[in-house]
């Protein structure tokens, strides 16, 4: 009874907004609450994995060197693997990517489990020490918040994809207090179309999650960041070399990351695989403690000029004194922190490259200035370093040089370091590009032809499911037929077209009327002539495994209005006008691009 007195109320409000209201309205009430949910989502997993991380290291505070490292990240890779496995029984690894691919094959709509899944999944993962970020996980949780919410009110698929990205926009604005950073991934990550309509929304979005991340985290921000120094002209060619350094190492990262990757997935049996990655990570872990967790209590470590604080419970702590081995070891950090990123979520874990790839850019832009200032001679600003470091990796990564520039001057709490962090992400961005096309996230999607871009051409080619509009009424009849019997076909079609078929059924040619009209009327050739003499064979075919953009190319060459449809085996399918494809395009980019 109640439930149903529930519904009723609901269906009641819903009509309200949306006929009272109007869309638009209806839109920007439901982005602030998408806010609250998706910026609650993240402050819970902010501070589970806190709690947990905390909770571990307290059971043994005087441990210098702690070996229960070694069962910590198999201990949280297990746990993962049987929730998701067990409980949830679907792929929720690399949310960012679930998300990009929800936007392109199923009009935004991503599944209920997504609001809290990858919260339990991911304070598994990184609370036992597996070495990914949060990030990815409250992307996705956030936006499958916004795109269920756009359910609940049977919004359209371009409103869904609008409150999809308010609530990742929220879950970022909540984790970074970065609201305008927030906004700028949802545009360049999740292409979202820059309208005055969307605009609004996620504005909305951003602010409520920053506010409500302020309410209950306090005013303090990820990093804890000593001031930064002036930006000088004389320190430009150190930001090209560091742009350069993070644009080949954001190379490594990628290419390393895709072969252990493609490596794991040899594997058949998940728990050998869980057996191979826990131990690999927990080995590592063990040398270097600093690649524990999200890592980024070593980047405000660097940001403070702590660096022996890196050493902490580690085998290797004697060496600290020792410059040489310092560099050594930031090195060794840089390099590693890939292989561990890697063996975390191809062994079942759960998380993200984001924190990774801050990581590994802190140490990138520390090592630079160090060995700048104690072994060159020049007194560069460790500080700003790191933090364009931080930039310059992740544009080479995500291929997001605006997020990385607006992550790090919001965190940094100015813009004093605008140009020297447009400097490095674009350098990266530009050594990238020419080697690798896609990012982290968009590479998979893109080789199978499931990615959304701001190509809108190309995007509204591959949506059009050109299979609907094919012309199967067009008249067959067989190889082997007479003149004669081919008139008797003509006389009850209304088509100058007929498809021949052989005795297999596959496709043999095509009949026009307009080109034999002269024997057709020779009653004399009726028994004399057969099809196969008259048929033509098309120049090009259209197969039914051809792409929007590859059947629309072939139109185009061949100047041909309509043309057959077959598979590889030329089994006979229709006809496709091209009339008909332009008029499904010319739909979508309207409908797509209505503000």
């Amino acid at each position: 009874m109640k439930r149903r007195i529930f519904i009723s109320v609901f269906v009641r409000l819903r009509n309200f907004l949306k006929h009272r209201l109007g869309l638009n309205t209806t839109v920007l009430i439901l982005s602030f609450f998408v806010g609250i949910f998706g910026a609650t989502a993240a402050i819970i997993v902010k501070n589970l994995v806190h709690f947990t991380v905390g909770g571990l290291n307290n059971a043994f505070p005087n441990a210098q060197v702690n070996y229960l490292y070694l069962a910590f990240p198999i201990v949280g890779i297990i746990l993962t693997v049987l929730y998701t496995h067990r409980h949830i029984k679907d792929n929720i690894g690399h949310g960012v990517t679930i998300v990009l691919k929800s936007m392109c094959k199923s009009d935004s709509k991503l599944r209920s489990h997504n609001m809290y899944s990858s919260v339990i999944a991911s304070t598994l993962t990184v609370g036992f020490g597996g070495s990914v970020g949060l990030e990815a996980p409250m992307v996705l949780t956030g936006s499958a918040i916004g795109s269920n919410f756009a359910r609940l009110f049977n919004l359209n698929a371009k409103t869904t994809t609008l409150l999809l990205a308010c609530g990742s926009t929220a879950a970022l604005a909540a984790i970074f207090k970065a609201p305008i950073t927030a906004i700028v991934f949802a545009l360049e990550v999740l292409m979202l179309d820059l309208t005055s309509a969307a605009l609004l929304p996620l504005l909305v979005s951003a602010a409520t999650g920053t506010v409500l991340s302020i309410f209950f985290l306090g005013d303090t921000v990820t990093f804890d960041i000593a001031s930064t120094q002036a930006f000088f002209l004389k320190n430009i060619p150190f930001y090209i070399v560091l742009g350069i350094l993070t644009g080949f190492i954001s190379i490594y990262f990628l290419r390393l990351l895709r072969f252990i990757e493609k490596t794991f997935k040899k594997i058949k049996r998940i728990y050998l695989k869980i057996l191979i990655g826990g131990i690999a990570l927990g080995i590592l872990i063990l040398f270097l403690p600093v690649l524990f967790g999200e890592g980024y209590e070593s980047i405000n470590a660097l940001l403070k000029g702590n660096v022996t604080n890196l050493f902490e419970k580690s085998p290797l702590f004697q060496l600290s004194q020792s410059h040489w081995m310092l560099i050594l070891f930031l090195t060794l950090v840089i390099f590693i922190k890939v292989i561990a990123t890697a063996v975390t979520t191809s062994a079942g874990g759960i998380g993200g490259v984001f924190a990774p790839t801050l990581f590994v850019g802190a140490f990138v832009g520390y090592l630079v200035a160090e060995i700048s200032t104690y072994y060159l001679g020049f007194n560069l600003p460790h500080v700003n370093f790191v933090l364009a470091g931080m930039a310059g990796v992740m544009s080479g990564v995500m291929l997001a040089p605006l997020t990385s520039i607006f992550l790090i001057a919001e965190i940094s709490s100015g813009y004093s370091l605008l140009i020297p962090l447009m400097i490095t992400s674009l350098i990266s961005y530009l050594c990238v590009t020419p080697v690798e096309k896609y990012s982290v996230y968009t590479r998979v999607l893109a080789e199978k032809g499931n990615l959304k871009t701001h190509n809108k051409d190309k995007y509204a080619l591959k949506k059009i499911n050109w299979s609907r509009i094919i012309d199967d009424n067009i008249t067959t009849l067989p190889l082997h037929s007479t003149l004669g019997e081919y008139t008797q076909y003509i006389a009850k079609s209304r088509r100058n077209l007929f498809v021949v078929l052989d005795e297999n059924n596959k496709f043999a040619g095509l009949l026009v009327m307009d080109d034999h009209r002269d024997k057709i009327f020779d009653t004399s050739l009726y028994d004399k002539v057969l099809v196969d003499e008259l048929m033509i064979e098309p120049e090009e075919f259209i197969y039914d495994t051809d792409t929007g953009e590859e059947l629309l190319e072939k139109f185009n060459r061949t100047q041909n209005f309509n043309m057959p449809v077959i598979t590889h085996d030329r089994d006979y399918i229709g006809f496709l006008s091209k009339a008909k494809v332009l008029n499904d395009y010319r739909d979508f980019i309207a409908a797509d691009s209505e503000d």
